[in-house]
């Protein structure tokens, strides 16, 4: 969650998010028209571009460089594509593409999967857990999880009964969030298990299109944003390992009670004691437009941030102690020139509660992404191992910076 990548008529544009006031674009390309796929690998220069003009057409780019690495072309429209460190997952409307990323190739076709109109599936950002979950059924609500490095299917996980809007791994590849297309009901599942682990009400009174579905990178927050003006963000307290300098609190200790109680209650009350209310929201703007919400860590404090489809993004303080209603701190413009675009109404924001000040200051329940448990800049690397070298189907590319990947060798 430290870039972002938006596709144009004119090409596609990366950007970095390491502050709040300031925009820096990192690329701007227009050498292909109406770009409607932009994939950057973490803050590599490999970038996958799919086009409207050639929309078989799959282009991997260095583009710090500006060089092609390879392109590949498929049966029908690429839908939607998921990359980690070691695999690149292209899915079409009844088919899944599975490719090697260090040299590209082709390792496995899942073909005949149900109709999958809209390219849903999840990729674990982590390569050591490199599941990938997509719908098993065109009618229910069933996940099927893959594993793609046995290249073999784990479980299927009977999620919702009606079909999937949305799904996302946490970062460590150990959690899994599912939503239907009523929208009203979010659960989270183990991996590779699948066993149910919560459930999230967001809503009884209408059915919403869920758009976007992403958890913080410590993995204690999971946030949901739709068609709707309203971005809910829930907290997974219940079962999380409290650490020992955090004092208990009455919220984690009903919860541990809620805990015991569900393994002498039927599935039914149980299942009902298990749902929650939203720890915090964001009433938008505007309503109707798809975005993309992430929560990251940005100036050592925790953001919701939100990519609304007219070129804007949203930056809001989230308060990970008390939540309520999430303050907007910056908007800005992805379509102008990459500069900063000041937002005439922050002057207008009411101040910060002063018990997030405190809770900041703290800085005991949001943790850098370096120290965050099983995620590291390396892509899930055990401390100590060895990354193999790389190298793609052209020849060696040196990914620029040495803290880049996949790193190869001049």
């Amino acid at each position: 969650c430290s870039s972002l990548a938006i596709g144009t008529t004119t090409g596609y544009r990366l950007f970095s998010l390491s502050s709040v006031e300031q925009l820096d674009q990192v690329h701007e390309s227009n050498e292909i028209p109406d770009v409607y796929i932009v994939e950057r690998l973490f803050s590599s220069s490999l970038v996958v571009v799919v086009s409207h003009a050639k929309p078989q057409q799959m282009n991997v780019y260095h583009f710090k460089k500006g060089t092609e690495i390879c392109n590949y072309s498929y049966s029908s429209k690429i839908l939607s594509i998921r990359l980690n460190r070691q695999r690149l997952v292209v899915c079409l409307e009844e088919s899944i593409y599975i490719h090697n990323i260090k040299d590209m190739k082709l390792l496995k076709t899942i073909l005949d999967t149900p109709p999958n109109t809209t390219g849903l599936c999840a990729l674990s950002i982590n390569h050591a857990n490199s599941y990938l979950a997509y719908p098993g059924s065109a009618t229910s609500g069933e996940i099927v999880l893959y594993d793609g490095n046995t290249l073999k299917t784990a479980c299927t996980i009977p999620a919702h009964d009606g079909p999937l809007a949305a799904l996302a791994f946490n970062s460590t590849g150990s959690k899994l969030a599912s939503a239907s297309e009523k929208g009203t009901v979010i659960r989270v599942f183990s991996i590779p298990g699948g066993q149910k682990l919560y459930e999230f009400r967001r809503g009884m009174k209408r059915y919403v299109n869920i758009g976007s579905l992403v958890f913080s990178m410590d993995s204690q927050f999971l946030c949901a944003s739709s068609n709707t003006e309203t971005v809910h963000i829930f907290k997974l307290e219940h079962l999380t390992d409290s650490r020992p300098e955090e004092p208990p609190t009455w919220s984690g200790y009903m919860g541990k009670m809620f805990q015991a109680a569900t393994n002498y209650l039927p599935a039914q009350v149980s299942g009902m004691m298990s749902q929650d209310r939203a720890f915090a929201t964001v009433r938008l703007n505007i309503s109707g437009q798809r975005n993309i919400c992430a929560l990251s860590t940005i100036q050592k404090l925790p953001r919701l941030l939100v990519t609304t489809s007219d070129g804007h993004l949203y930056i809001y303080n989230l308060d990970p102690q008390d939540g309520g209603e999430c303050v907007l701190i910056k908007n800005h413009s992805l379509l102008g020139s990459g500069k900063m675009e000041e937002n005439k109404e922050n002057d207008l924001q009411p101040p910060v509660p002063q018990s997030y000040a405190a809770t900041v200051a703290r800085q005991s329940t949001v943790p850098s992404t370096s120290t965050m448990p099983g995620y590291s800049e390396d892509g899930g690397a055990l401390r100590g191992e060895v990354i193999p070298e790389h190298e793609f189907a052209t020849g060696p590319v040196c990914l620029d910076d040495e803290n880049e990947f996949p790193p190869v060798s001049i």
